[in-house]
């Protein structure tokens, strides 16, 4: 029987579709999946409270799924290469298998492991688990990355189609003694203060949660997806990013999911294709191809002139923001959102990110680095993507002097009100002409509805309209203007 094959879990926390443990299971030998807590080696972008809850549960549901099968998770802590080569060594394994990941100090780590280990003897073999295509397999015509969404997705619709995902396996064969393994607990990825409580009233993590969510999207949601994935009030939006960025499910599997069900739906149409929701996957795997070809963005901009913008330090207003107290309805329901449940509309975020860098103007790393903290979808690629989006500094971006009015944004986004009702309950009583604007409402209609501006609800942190022409300003400091 061959030796005994590691496969290092990292975020690929399924046991289907998953090429790493495919190909360690064909070698014929006992597999020993391992998951390593290599937090240390990540100081720059460790995951944030909010990712780390998810993390745990993940964890737990994949050690139950490996037990099901007679196998378990070995769980160790510490740097990723000391931690692989003791367990070559204490399992006698002489193959290791993993699915690659894109941020570019995991690219720099993982190089090193490999070429460390195969030096050493040990096959070492990996994966795309991850993506529809790989970064390196997409370029224009000049053979250089795409820096606009539309041609990156018309390229890679050009391509053949993702291969089929692959089942989950029935049984691992096991190891004749399984190497040490510390608990799940001992890792203390859950927080210390109960503010994850709706993190568990909203989510279920894990492979069984992802496949649940995609059923219910696509009985539910898929078919008017177009119109409702910008209405924060309506559940429009499949809600799977967590389970993606953890590798609960891939968009392989989802791509194949869409698939089937268009083709119950319109058996001789090619348009799934070109369907809104994929779009949406398609946006993923450009965040992923423009971090993979340009490293730098997950720190500084793309777009070189406005490393120069002149970003405010205001800890009391990046405050406000971050606790839903701007004066502003649908931003303060957002940033409420996000601390209740760890996820916010996607609208929203557009929203609430446009009035951080441009109604505040305060950096959009400011911005990035507490999603990251609270998120549960924290994914280094999206962020950035979305961050420099908005911000106007990076690929395919949103021109800066784009600014979001959060009035008419929730006036067209939340028009009945019911989104922010929900987050800002303290604004119920609020007719809906007002809700958006409540400290233009009449005074007799503030007292009916119990409402005290500065005392029940803030009043505006700013002016939109003079933080407007602040920003225009600050933008034409830098010489930047498109047009």
């Amino acid at each position: 029987m061959p030796s005994p094959a590691l496969v290092w879990f990292r975020a690929d926390l399924r046991l289907a579709d998953n090429p790493a443990l495919q190909a360690a299971l064909a070698r014929g030998g006992p597999v020993i999946p391992v998951y390593i807590d290599a937090r240390g080696e990540e100081e720059a972008w460790a995951p944030g409270g909010a990712s780390r809850w998810w993390l745990h549960h993940s964890l737990q549901a994949l050690g139950d799924s490996l037990r099901e099968r007679g196998s378990r998770l070995v769980i160790r802590e510490g740097a990723s290469l000391g931690t692989l080569q003791a367990l070559l060594k204490e399992t006698g394994a002489e193959a290791l298998f993993w699915n690659r990941r894109y941020e570019p100090a995991l690219i720099a780590r993982d190089t090193r492991i490999k070429e460390t280990l195969r030096k050493a003897g040990h096959a070492v073999e990996t994966f795309n688990a991850a993506l529809l295509h790989e970064p390196w397999t997409i370029a224009n015509q000049s053979g250089k990355p795409f820096q606009v969404f539309t041609p990156f997705w018309k390229h890679a619709l050009g391509k053949a189609d993702p291969a089929a995902p692959l089942p989950a396996p029935d049984r691992l064969p096991a190891p004749k003694a399984w190497p040490e393994s510390i608990p799940l607990a001992a890792l203390e990825l859950e927080p210390t203060i109960p503010w994850h409580h709706g993190l568990a009233a909203a989510w279920h993590p894990g492979e069984a949660g992802a496949a649940e969510r995609v059923e219910s999207f696509l009985l539910a949601a898929s078919e008017n997806y177009a119109g409702d994935r910008d209405r924060p009030d309506l559940p429009g939006t499949s809600r799977l990013s967590p389970h993606l960025h953890f590798g609960e499910i891939g968009p392989r599997q989802i791509w194949h999911a869409y698939r089937r069900h268009a083709a119950r739906i319109a058996p001789a149409s090619p348009l799934w294709r070109g369907s809104r929701y994929l779009t949406e996957i398609g946006w993923r795997e450009f965040s992923h191809h423009l971090l993979y070809h340009f490293p730098h963005t997950a720190e500084e901009p793309l777009r070189e002139p406005f490393a120069a913008f002149p970003w405010v330090k205001d800890k009391a207003r990046l405050r406000a923001w971050q606790k839903g107290l701007t004066g502003y309805p649908v931003v303060d329901a957002g940033m409420r959102e996000l601390w209740a449940t760890g996820w916010m509309h996607n609208r929203v975020r557009m929203i609430a990110a446009s009035f951080l860098v441009k109604d505040l103007l305060i950096s959009w790393r400011e911005g990035a680095a507490w999603f990251w903290e609270t998120l549960v979808d924290a994914d280094l690629a999206q962020n950035t993507l979305g961050w420099q989006w908005s911000a106007g500094c990076g690929a395919d971006a949103s021109p800066y002097f784009r600014i979001f009015n959060p009035v008419t944004q929730g006036e067209k986004f939340d028009p009945l009100g019911r989104y922010v009702r929900r987050w800002c309950p303290e604004l119920a009583g609020l007719p809906g002409a007002w809700l958006h604007r409540p400290w233009e409402a009449p005074g007799d209609l503030l007292a009916r509805a119990g409402i005290v501006l500065g005392r029940d609800y803030p009043k505006p942190i700013v002016d939109h309209a003079v933080a407007r022409k602040n920003a225009l300003a600050a933008l034409s400091s830098i010489r930047t203007l498109e047009t």
